[in-house]
């Protein structure tokens, strides 16, 4: 591709491999501000000086070959300074409030882009003019806006100082070609994201900085993990008029576009999901496909990293180019794009309230969270529940204790499981009601609809929609037991409760014959759908839990009439399958102790013994839209047997999931030989990267038990 830099992205690249991340430094800088301040008593303003001082201080770093600038310094200080900034942010942390969550949605790139810092500070004078002093509101809401106008200083000063630090940078610099570069840094450092982008790199900078700017939390310091929304949206303006004005070729572009991906490896830490989505469809249902769809799916091969998540938006309309695009890369061991079902993620958002074209405007939060892009709070999988941990809890130790059918043992179940939710969403709502008293972010509030236009901040229910979605772990190994519970005990009588108990009590040791004859029975996987079949009770649990979730509220401050503070359920683990599985005994699907559960919606590890279609039948045998928190299914196929047809039949298959409804579909194409390899020499394989329970992790940074379960899942051929 003529303008394309493939030298720079590779050294880039090679940078951002094994980076050190640390946000220490702006901590120590904030908590001694926020110190000092303790005499204004305003709580948000205070914070706002604190943020505003800290940028002021924070060390500014641009390496040779950088393009797109912002992100924390990779060794700005001594050791000493290093620890003395470690130990000022542990301290801190205890004066703080620990609860909840953050940074799990996009902000509002267009509103960055249209108007800058400046033209939102502009706004937030607008709103403060319109306040009448006779409502008590208003006293509060200035505030707000005076605090929130102190935190956009503080970007623009940031911004000012990577400027004068590229100015420095040319002035010593030697090398015509990266004087020139930092100099351009300078000019655009200088003009974004205080002013509105004029240009497609302007655009690329811009968002690229304010999302590292946001990437600091005041009073919560916590590894955060911002998403880009859909840059082939937002970017797509800049990019037709550069184009126009004969400014920009797709070379330059997708060496930009490359530079943003390496950078968010720079800014966010391993082991977390950060990323973008691309495709889907605009509020008016036409399909999203532009050049810069393509560069973006691109860019997975060219950086392969860790980062960014992408997500493919999948339509009826999709076209062949770009799905082909999306399977071919798949197809030579990248673990991006996830697949995502627009039709499915529309119809689910829109029962939750979203008009029509809100509901076009969504992002994989993290891994496959769904929430509102620019105009959302969302708590996503608070908190995680392990399914086959709480039948545990209810199955009978003896005879005597024993439901008198399946119908009354379901009913024990469900009715624990309801007492789980209930209480679970208690305390997610005293979380709320404990963040909005102890926390405030002034900054990011500038960014989320409708924060300003309430006079809110996020974290007092500013934002649009503030669900919180309970994520339920294990359904494979869920649906399985009860399966098994309902075909040995209550209809053929073979095995008793007490025996059963005895067995999952030592781990099957004392009866290996009950463990070959559960392992022995259909599970869920097989594709045998019917109303007997472990795909059943998968249903009726489905079902169970979007019913009960769509019982509670999460109450909120200003009179939120209950639409946009709904308990909201997923289905899906991030690491919680092996965490929960560690912590598990022998479940009754005869999966042993200390195994991980079942990594996502999809069958259990091993157990889809009749093939990629009949895994695919079986996982949209239920309804994935009411799970807006998110469904994963995780697919392995083998490497070494695909070839121009393999990726034909993929197609096939694919669009046969989301055809029937399909949610999310995230595929790794590897060996058990190349993951045998990395097991024992990880030094060779320091890039290889996998689809885990809805992320992507690099498979020599996995845990020993997590390894295991990645190479044990079921290798399809195709």
């Amino acid at each position: 591709m003529a303008g394309y830099d493939k030298q720079r992205i590779e050294r880039l690249r090679e940078n951002a491999l094994s980076p050190r991340i640390s946000y220490d430094e702006f901590y120590a800088y904030f908590n001694a501000a926020y110190l000092d301040g303790w005499g204004n008593p305003s709580f948000k303003r205070r914070i706002a000086e604190a943020v505003k001082d800290a940028y002021s201080r924070w060390t500014v770093s641009i390496e040779p070959g950088e393009l797109i600038v912002g992100r924390p310094a990779s060794s700005p200080h001594t050791p000493e300074e290093e620890e003395r900034f470690r130990r000022a942010n542990d301290a801190a942390r205890f004066s703080h409030c620990p609860v909840g969550q953050d940074s799990h949605m996009a902000i509002d790139y267009p509103r960055l882009l249209s108007l800058g810092t400046s033209g939102i500070s502009a706004l937030i004078d607008g709103y403060r003019a319109a306040l009448d002093f006779s409502d008590p509101e208003a006293v509060r809401k200035e505030d707000f806006y005076l605090a929130a106008k102190t935190c956009l200083e503080g970007v623009e000063i940031l911004a000012g100082r990577y400027a004068a630090h590229a100015e420095e940078l040319a002035e010593a610099e030697e090398d015509p070609i990266q004087a020139e570069e930092y100099r351009e840094i300078a000019r655009i450092m200088k003009r974004v994201p205080k002013y509105p982008a004029e240009s497609f790199r302007e655009a690329v900078q811009s968002a690229a900085f304010v999302t590292y700017a946001i990437s600091v939390k005041p009073l919560r310091p916590s590894l955060l993990q911002f998403q880009l929304g859909h840059p082939d949206r937002w970017l797509l303006p800049c990019y037709e008029r550069d184009k126009a004005a004969g400014i920009l070729d797709d070379g330059l572009a997708q060496t930009l576009i490359d530079c943003l991906c390496v950078q968010i490896n720079r800014r966010v830490p391993n082991g977390l999901s950060s990323g973008l989505m691309v495709g889907g469809t605009l509020p008016d249902g036409t399909t999203v496909s532009n050049p810069l769809t393509r560069m973006f799916l691109s860019a997975i091969g060219q950086v392969n990293l860790v980062y960014p998540s992408v997500g493919l938006c999948v339509t009826e309309d999709t076209p062949e180019e770009d799905l082909s695009l999306a399977l071919r890369l798949l197809s030579e061991g990248h673990s991006h794009p996830a697949l995502f079902g627009d039709a499915a993620i529309r119809k689910g958002l829109c029962h939750y309230g979203l008009t029509p074209e809100e509901s076009a405007e969504y992002i994989h939060s993290t891994c496959v969270e769904i929430t509102p892009v620019g105009c959302s709070n969302v708590w996503v999988a608070s908190p995680y529940t392990n399914l086959p941990g709480e039948m545990l809890a209810v199955f009978p130790e003896t005879d005597a204790d024993a439901p008198a059918d399946m119908d009354a043992f379901l009913e024990r179940y469900f009715r624990r499981l309801s007492d789980r939710i209930a209480e679970n969403c208690r305390r997610e709502s005293l979380s709320r009601y404990e963040r909005a008293k102890y926390c405030a972010d002034p900054l990011l509030s500038c960014f989320v609809r409708d924060c300003l236009e309430r006079g809110l901040d996020i974290e007092e229910g500013g934002a649009r929609y503030n669900w919180i979605m309970p994520s339920f772990v294990g359904l494979a190994n869920a649906a399985d037991a009860l399966y098994a519970i309902r075909t040995l005990v209550y209809e053929k009588g073979e095995v008793s409760f007490s025996r059963w108990h005895g067995a999952l009590s030592d781990n099957y040791a004392s009866d290996p014959l009950l463990l070959a004859r559960i392992r022995a029975l259909p599970k869920y996987g097989s594709g045998e759908v019917s109303e007997d079949s472990p795909e059943a009770y998968a249903g009726k649990i489905a079902s169970f839990l979007a019913a009960e979730c769509a019982k509670h509220r999460v109450p909120l401050t200003d009179g939120d009439d209950g639409r946009h503070a709904r308990l909201i359920p997923s289905l899906f683990c991030w690491i919680m399958h092996d965490m929960f599985g560690r912590q598990t005994g022998a479940t009754p699907d005869g999966r042993l102790a200390g195994f991980p559960l079942g990594d996502g919606s999809g069958p259990a590890q091993g157990r889809e013994a009749n093939g990629p279609t009949a895994s695919v039948l079986s996982s949209t045998s239920w309804e994935h839209w009411p799970f807006i928190g998110g469904v994963a299914v995780n697919m392995k196929f083998s490497k070494s047997l695909f070839n121009e047809q393999s990726v034909g039949a993929l197609e096939s298959l694919v669009k046969a999931y989301l055809s029937r409804g399909g949610f999310e579909m995230q595929i790794n194409v590897t060996d058990r030989e190349t993951l045998e390899k990395a097991r024992s020499c990880p030094e060779d394989y320091a890039d290889l990267v996998v689809r885990i329970g809805g992320y992507s992790d690099y498979f020599t940074r996995l845990s020993p038990t997590m390894q295991e379960e990645v190479i044990l899942r079921t290798e399809h051929e195709i």
